[in-house]
């Protein structure tokens, strides 16, 4: 069966929101972090709660409507996509935070939490009830604004460090408040500058094991079926949909270039036909895989709906498919890159910083075929 046609990411998200967001995507770059007005309409749209459930203050929506919004949002602004993506996703942690500690960091309409994969902490037990905390965490996308941090820490007992039954060493998540962190203003990246993905670091901090969670859909602690979707597939899903949306937005400004040519007389009609077809091939395949990939991402939905179970073969597709769709978006921008002229180089137009956004997210490991 043919796949459903996939709008246009312009088609979910209101013009004036682009127009307010792209209006501030140059300054929020050189100030290397999201700008006040960017800020606010993620505030008043709530797409930092994107997952979280409603009767918690957020908009409860399954994975496909979310990844719609998100990759809109990676169309208007690569920076502003990203953040909300990888926010949204640490919000998404509710589902498995202790109640007491949930209640204490969703206590605002602003909440946003950031947070590192690395395991670069140590937890030492201290005693039943407490650890003491140390370690420096990069990466942590929205740290300019987020309200928490979550972190994942090696287990210490003892003077040593706990291992698994299978000899790895025990690693678990936990979440600290804003007071209790420095944020390191390191993050150099050529591109998703406005991300303010900077590092986190916390010494000899002493935390109550309700700041302890795992991020398992087998130990939920919200019943909700977005907490029963796999992490890892989750997170892919999540981020493919962020480099389509920018390679989606550099289509279209390619578009306005070859547009713009055609009062140039130095290009011939061949060389126009020939432009024109370059961008129509790369539209075209972009828009075959955004259309498999959205239907094996609600087909792995459907399949969950009942009994909440997602079998292995249906997360292989998902998995198979987010990168396909992370691959492709890259690959079709890197095709055309040499066509775009010299505005393409200058590091202040537009189109440069799309490139460069989706070229530094790209270095994503969970986007890589």
């Amino acid at each position: 069966m043919k796949p459903p046609n996939i709008p246009h990411p312009s088609f979910f998200l209101d013009a004036q929101i682009t127009d307010l967001i792209r209006q501030f995507a140059a300054e929020a770059e050189r100030m290397g972090a999201l700008h006040p007005e960017q800020l606010s309409v993620i505030y008043k749209e709530n797409w930092f709660n994107l997952y979280v459930p409603t009767e918690y203050g957020g908009l409860g929506l399954s994975l496909p409507e979310g990844l719609r919004i998100q990759e809109s949002l990676a169309w208007i602004d690569g920076s502003t996509g990203w953040t909300v993506t990888l926010c949204s996703g640490a919000n998404w942690f509710i589902g498995f935070l202790q109640p007491e500690s949930a209640a204490t960091i969703f206590n605002s309409d602003k909440v946003c939490l950031a947070g590192s994969g690395r395991q670069t902490g140590i937890a030492k037990i201290i005693n039943d009830d407490e650890y003491e905390i140390s370690g420096r965490w990069p990466y942590a996308t929205g740290a300019a604004h987020a309200t928490a941090f979550t972190a994942n820490c090696l287990i210490e007992k003892n003077g040593e460090i706990i291992q698994n039954e299978d000899g790895s060493p025990m690693t678990t998540t936990f979440i600290f408040l804003r007071n209790e962190v420095s944020v390191h203003k390191d993050w150099q990246a050529m591109g998703m500058i406005a991300t303010s993905s900077n590092s986190f670091e916390v010494k000899k901090l002493r935390v109550n094991k309700n700041r302890r969670f795992a991020i398992d859909e087998k130990q939920t602690v919200l019943a909700n079926k977005i907490y029963q979707y796999p992490f890892l597939q989750f997170a892919e899903t999540t981020l493919a949909v962020n480099i389509s949306g920018m390679a989606i937005h550099y289509l279209d400004l390619f578009e306005a270039i070859i547009k713009t040519r055609n009062t140039d007389n130095h290009f011939t009609n061949e060389q126009m036909l020939s432009l024109s077809l370059r961008h129509d091939t790369a539209k075209n395949q972009l828009d075959e895989a955004r259309q498999v990939f959205y239907q094996i991402i609600q087909n792995s939905w459907n399949e969950g709906r009942g009994s909440k179970s997602f079998s292995l073969a249906t997360l292989t597709e998902v998995s198979k498919a987010s990168r396909q769709l992370a691959t492709t978006s890259r690959r079709m921008v890197d095709e055309i890159f040499p066509y775009c002229g010299l505005i393409a180089a200058h590091h202040k137009s537009e189109i440069n910083r799309i490139w460069r956004n989706l070229h530094t997210a790209s270095l994503h490991p969970l986007v890589i075929l």
